[in-house]
Order: C-alpha cells, then structure tokens, then sequence
C-alpha cells in the first residue's frame, strides 16, 4: 500500500489498497459516514472532530490531535499485544469515538479490519474469528454463545453490570471492561473480567480494579473525582467527574458520577454503587436517581424500564444487602428508557418522560 501513514498490512473486509481514492471509492459502498471521516483523517488539518456520547450531559464536539490519536492507537497495540495482521471486528457506530479509534489502529497499525453495521447483534450470523474486537455491555450479552469468536474483548460505553460480570467468568474470550471517555480517544485504563473467585464474586460488588496504561498517571481532586495527566494524548490535564477510590498510583476503583451523587437529608448516596447490588433483585434495566424533595432537599427513588409490579418495592424495602439509607423512597415504572445510540441511558431525558424534571 502506498499511502501515507497506513500500514502496508491494512486491509478492510479483505481488500488492500493502493491509493486514498481507491479506499475512499470503496468505503462509500459500505458506509458514506466511513467516507466522511476519512476524508477529514487524510486532509492537511492536524486535528480531527469528536461528538462526546451525551449520556452525562449535552453532546458536544471537541477537536483531538492526530498525532495523540495515533499514540492512543499505538498504547492499545502494545497493552494486549496486537501487532500488524490482527484481525478485527468493527462494529460499533464510526460517529463516536470507540467506532473512529478501530478504524484507525486498523489503518496505523496495519491489522486486517472487518467492518459490521452497529448493532445490538453484532455476532448474529457471523462465523469468523477474531483476534480483538470492542463492544458496548449490551452487545456482548447478546453475543454471549458466540463470544468465543473473539479472542480478546474490550468492553466500554457503560459499566459492566454484576449479572454480565459473572457470565463472562467462563467465557474462553479474553474480556477487559474499559475506562474512558471522548477526550482520552477512548480507554485510558482496563481491568480483567474473568478468573475471580466464587467467594469474590459472592462477596464484592466493585469487579476488581483499572489499571492504567502507560505513561499515564492519575490522582484525584478535592471532590474525590479522578485527576487523568496524560502528556502522550492529551496536552491539557482532565479533570473528570468519576469519584473514585485510589487503590496505588496505577489503580483505581470507579464509584460513580459525582454529579449523580443524591443527598438526602445530609446522607450522600452513591446511586452507582446501590444499583449494582439491586442487579441481584431487578432483571429489568433500571436506575437510581434524587428528586426534589421539601423535607429532605432529594429523595433517592427507582425508574424501572417494565410495566408497573406494585410488589417491587417491599422486595426492595427488605432486599438484605440495602442499608436503610438505600432503600429508595418511591419507584416509577416506564415501558421504555431514552439512550444513545451506543445503548447508554439518557436519564435526564427519561425522567423528563415521568415528568420528574
């Protein structure tokens, strides 16, 4: 391939190329929105434009540089060790980030790149191995008696629920839950998923710890929240809004969104942390979230994506493993949740639904 800047070992649903037109011609067959952001990777700009995902706010566009986002590309190869000829899957939407990074570790470092329409099946019908792939949680629960497939996984766009976590512990598939977020050009720290213990998993909500790659270091801010200085792919030092538990220099416990945290009547609630315990009860999805309240300023309450079960909240009010302070004050039942595109809950708009906003 003589093109500059893609590695002579790129190819894309098994076809090589000679040119940048050839590519571009190709892509417009498969995906016009491919096109587009190859043209603006390939153009004599030294940044290309992001859409943040709009889970935890407004999206938003902000402008990454390319040379972080080939060293971004570049850590992810040298963390699990895919060299060029990887063969990948990509099937997240290339209008976010995660779906923008597969294309270009394919393209910088030369792996052999198969390219899927987004969707919540992505494995459906198909009989391929792949050495490395990315997916979103909801996608790697339907893909479960296909996983293997898939040597090694990384998984992000939203935590790992308690039930997913304990699937995957007998799944031949290397799988790694991921952290990060538009502006660190996807994961900036990983943590294993499988060989944990019965006990451990009995006992423990937090499914063990992110580890951070290289050359990144961290520490947190006066609110708790995590403190991301990453000279490699970021020239500006991020502050986040994860509180997080400190667990050394290179590991950290995720917590939750401080800007979720519910204080009522004094008590700050971690709705998070509360969620993954209610996973073991509730089989629907569903979140935990503060509305105003006259006496307690929030009161911490469940939306549920189910028709209304008036039994839910005494099998709540006597759920064992909730102190009294997480027993939440009312639930609300509606048929369907507002998300993203990926799958990730939108749970301003959706309480906008119940009218609790």
């Amino acid at each position: 391939m003589d093109i500059k800047g893609v590695h002579k070992d790129f190819t894309l649903n098994g076809n090589s190329f000679s040119s940048k037109d050839e590519l571009l011609t190709y892509t417009e067959k498969i995906s016009p929105e491919m096109t587009s952001f190859l043209e603006e990777w390939f153009n004599d700009k030294n940044y290309i434009v992001a859409q943040t995902s709009g889970s935890t706010g407004v999206p938003k566009s902000i402008s990454l540089d390319k040379t972080f986002v080939v060293n971004s590309a570049k850590a992810t190869s040298t963390y699990f060790n895919l060299s060029p000829k990887t063969s990948a899957l990509l099937c997240l939407p290339i209008s976010y980030i995660a779906g923008k990074m597969m294309l270009i570790r394919a393209l910088v470092l030369g792996w052999h790149l198969e390219v899927t329409p987004s969707s919540a099946t992505p494995l459906y019908n198909r009989t391929e191995t792949y050495d490395f792939a990315a997916m979103v949680p909801l996608q790697v629960e339907n893909s479960l008696p296909q996983l293997h497939q898939i040597k090694k996984l990384i998984v992000g766009g939203g935590p790992v629920s308690n039930a997913l976590f304990k699937k995957l512990q007998t799944s031949a598939t290397k799988v790694y839950e991921t952290y990060g977020m538009t502006e660190t050009m996807t994961h900036i720290a990983v943590k294993p998923i499988q060989n944990f213990s019965e006990k451990y998993l009995k006992n423990n909500f937090s499914n063990s710890f992110f580890n951070v790659l290289p050359n990144i270091t961290i520490y947190k801010d006066q609110r708790n929240c995590l403190v991301i200085k990453a000279p490699k792919i970021s020239k500006d030092i991020i502050f986040t809004n994860d509180v997080v538990h400190l667990i050394s220099d290179t590991q950290f416990e995720w917590l939750g969104r401080y800007d979720s945290i519910i204080n009522s009547g004094g008590i700050k609630l971690n709705p998070e942390k509360i969620e993954l315990k209610l996973e073991e009860l509730i089989s629907n999805r569903f979140f935990l979230t503060g509305i105003p309240d006259p006496k307690l300023g929030q009161k911490m309450v469940l939306v549920v994506a189910s028709e209304p079960d008036p039994s839910l909240l005494s099998k709540v009010k006597s759920f064992h493993k909730l102190s009294k302070f997480e027993i939440p004050k009312e639930i609300f039942f509606l048929k369907d949740f507002t998300t993203t595109s990926s799958g990730k809950i939108q749970r301003k708009e959706t309480l906008q639904k119940l009218k609790l906003l």
